[in-house]
């Protein structure tokens, strides 16, 4: 028996899932953009979301928690900057400059990033950081908010 014309069509416009590559950009466009919601919806409901050497928080609604707690601070806002990005298979590596923005200060950071994708959808989301780097950000981040000249520029995207 043949499949129906439905199930034809519905099958051809399964296979054309967005690339894990493209799944991973939007999904950090649209963290950068503010639009939550929209990034978040592109995580598996089981999803892992880990920093490395912080807690691993479990699952979509867990996640969309944490960015909507830091939504709500005061002037907090996010920038992302690629160096570098490659795919192999379902897996999505980034090298990346990640801007937290608070107010006035900027806190830039050098990070790498591991993306699990499955049917369009991010099942595990892993970052790489120095706390070095960080440390060293932050306080460069405050001297910034009274030396204007010290506050961290946009990176140069290789």
């Amino acid at each position: 028996m043949s499949p129906s014309k439905r199930e034809t069509t519905r099958s051809a416009s399964m296979d054309k899932q967005p690339s894990p590559t493209s799944v991973v950009t939007q999904f950090l466009e649209l963290l950068a953009k503010g639009e939550i919601d929209g990034a978040v919806d592109l995580l598996d409901e089981d999803v892992d979301y880990i920093n490395v050497s912080l807690p691993t928080i479990r699952g979509r609604d867990r996640v969309r928690r944490v960015f909507k707690t830091m939504e709500k601070a005061n002037g907090s806002s996010f920038e992302v900057y690629f160096h570098s990005i490659s795919e192999n298979g379902s897996i999505v590596l980034t090298e990346r400059t990640d801007v937290l923005i608070w107010g006035p200060m900027r806190v830039q950071i050098w990070v790498c990033g591991r993306f699990d994708v499955r049917d369009g959808q991010i099942t595990r989301w892993k970052d790489y950081f120095d706390w070095l780097n960080f440390a060293l950000a932050m306080v460069r981040g405050l001297i910034g908010i009274v030396f204007s000249s010290v506050r961290a520029k946009p990176p140069m995207v290789s």
